[in-house]
């Protein structure tokens, strides 16, 4: 054989191979898939039907969770608006970025999905809440039509011509496009509360049941079936576009809602999203898959579908395609997460490793007592936010449940264990069970690693002086 001949044959298997991996991955050799990811703010994903929630009404996410793969074990690191979403795009989790406090910034050398996506020929927009900084770090094209504002009463009027016409613009470059929605976060004024009765709602066990509980309880739930409703929009504009079939969506729902057990908690009710994922003909319909995923390997994820290579970037996330396509496949063993309470209040750090049945938590500074200062029932402008909680303290001293209730929310031992396949609400600690010391070393030393590997040095990073560095992009440790 000639070298002109083994040249040519070389290219062929060269391109049939390519044409395996495409269409292994569902990707056709002309094109890449858009992604469209749909955030939901401040959601407790089993609030949702979907996993298990047993109020909220929500017929169009439950509709998409039939067209989709749904992740029964996503987590995010930090159950805090900007940790979370910085560490979606930057695929890294938040000490290593820099955003490890709320209203913190990442560093100013980190890298997100615009830079990720932008250079490989991606058309990177963001519709409505950003609550990440600084700008240069995160650079999305901006788009009009959903607030921006997660605290405006009441929420703006939205509309998708913004998001419809970001999506047609261009036929033959993608788009990766984020809807950040703004409900159900506080306050809970949107949507109908009239479909949620008092007396019809089933409270979840972690709350404790008082008249002013369930009328809360009932306004955050409406506020889901709005934000259900926008989901809706969205998927039909995407419809209108023609584009659906080209389209990877996702839909999560970010950490748990601003009730005490859940955002601001190393819980699994603060930790745990809802995840769906949807891209016709190529992901499986209506099926479930237990691999662990996090946010941060999300970006990874992305840069592989797009024909990028995932070394050329410092993630801590690693690409979950292989679990896209078949659900039965492994991505992670742990899911780790982390709480530095600052500003929310006074210093309390907390670190967390789950391997999806069984949740250690580490409580860094047990001998203090946790305060979140959003419990006390005004905001800054006056609005009353969580009124309920000192009903809570009232009743603790009227039953041994609700002092059970108050009593795990601001006073918390060393070491926590939870079997949270059997007890998904975390209710039982067995970190002083003997037959659960096994399982307890063994995600003891796997958060020791972790923390490690994340420079993490526990104690002094939740201090005001590394939160007012990390505010300016600088970091102290």
């Amino acid at each position: 054989m000639n070298l002109h001949m083994a040249g040519r044959k070389a290219l062929t298997l060269l391109a049939i191979g390519i044409a395996f991996v495409c269409s292994s991955w569902g990707v056709s050799e002309n094109g890449r898939p858009n992604v469209l990811v749909i955030i939901a703010d401040d959601c407790t994903h089993n609030d949702l039907p979907l996993y298990g929630g047993q109020n909220a009404k929500t017929p169009r996410i439950d509709a998409l969770a039939k067209e989709s793969l749904i992740f029964n074990k996503a987590y995010v690191s930090e159950a805090m608006c900007q940790p979370c979403r910085s560490e979606m795009y930057s695929g890294q989790h938040p000490i290593r970025n820099g955003a490890a406090w709320n209203h913190s910034g990442s560093r100013l050398d980190t890298k997100t999905l615009p830079h990720f996506m932008g250079d490989l020929g991606y058309r990177v927009g963001l519709a409505g809440k950003v609550h990440v900084t600084p700008k240069a770090v995160f650079p999305f094209e901006r788009l009009e039509g959903f607030d921006i504002s997660c605290v405006r009463s009441p929420t703006q009027e939205h509309e998708t011509n913004s998001i419809e016409q970001f999506m047609k613009r261009d036929d033959e470059e993608p788009f990766c496009l984020v809807v950040a929605l703004v409900e159900p976060h506080v306050p809970w004024v949107m949507g109908d509360r009239s479909q949620y009765p008092d007396d019809e709602i089933k409270l979840p066990p972690y709350m404790v049941d008082t008249p002013t509980t369930r009328d809360a309880y009932a306004r955050y739930l409406a506020e889901i079936t709005y934000m259900d409703g926008q989901v809706g929009e969205i998927l039909d504009t995407l419809e209108s576009t023609g584009k659906a079939e080209e389209t990877l969506v996702l839909f999560t729902s970010e950490q748990g809602a601003q009730i005490p057990g859940c955002k601001w908690t190393n819980w699994d009710n603060g930790l745990h999203t809802a995840l769906i994922a949807r891209w016709p003909g190529r992901i499986g319909a209506g099926k479930r898959t237990d691999s662990i995923v996090q946010y941060a390997d999300f970006a990874p994820t992305f840069v592989e579908l797009a024909g990028g290579d995932t070394r050329d970037h410092e993630f801590d996330g690693t690409s979950f395609i292989g679990t896209l396509f078949d659900g039965s496949k492994p991505h992670r063993t742990y899911a780790y997460g982390l709480h530095n309470n600052i500003p929310e209040g006074p210093a309390y750090p907390i670190r967390t490793v789950t391997n999806g049945e069984f949740r250690y938590i580490r409580n860094l500074s047990p001998d203090e007592i946790y305060i979140e200062k959003h419990l006390m029932g005004v905001r800054g402008n006056g609005a009353l936010n969580n009124p309920y909680w000192s009903t809570w303290v009232f009743e603790s001293g009227e039953t041994e449940e609700a002092e059970a209730i108050v009593k795990r929310y601001i006073k918390r031992p060393a070491e926590e264990l939870y079997r949270t396949s059997g007890d998904p609400f975390e209710l039982t600690n067995l970190a002083g069970d003997s037959r659960h010391s096994a399982i307890k070393e063994t995600l003891s030393r796997e958060l020791d690693q972790w923390m490690h590997d994340q420079n993490d040095p526990g104690i002094p990073m939740d201090t005001r002086e590394a939160h007012a560095a990390a505010k300016k992009g600088k970091h102290i440790y």
